[in-house]
């Protein structure tokens, strides 16, 4: 006959796939998850400080800026790219100087917003679905 369909809720646009919503079924404890993915998005080295372990409040503060000075990072070598590499790569490499950089700056956009819902979420805000 029918099979019970298990419902699965999503979180806001930018949440991380690999994080169920906190109100999500099933989940026993959705911040399980969202430490493992924010420690993904942080150096290795992150893994061995047991506060950052163990403390996602302070997991996520620590990402926020990591990530923010990789996004400065970013913007200064796009600023400073033709005249950094003028003299060592041939000018028809510009373009995929300037792909690279523009992807990888797309891509911190993406965790910036991830890890700023999870941060929200961490400090308890409810998302509520819009139409």
């Amino acid at each position: 006959m029918f099979e019970k369909s298990r419902v699965v809720r999503h979180g806001p646009p930018g949440w991380p796939q690999e994080v169920p919503p906190p109100d999500a079924q099933d989940v026993e404890d959705w911040r399980v998850d969202a430490v493992a993915w924010l420690l993904d998005q942080a150096p290795p080295e992150y893994r061995t400080y047991p506060a950052a372990r163990h403390q996602p409040v302070l997991l996520v503060w620590l990402v926020k800026h990591h990530v923010a000075a990789q996004r400065d990072a970013v913007r200064r070598a796009t600023s400073t790219a033709r005249r950094d590499l003028a003299h060592r790569l041939s000018p028809e490499a510009a373009p995929g100087v300037f792909d690279v950089l523009e992807r990888e700056d797309l891509r911190l956009r993406r965790v910036a917003r991830a890890v700023d819902l999870l941060d929200q979420a961490l400090d308890g805000t409810k998302f509520v679905p819009r139409l």
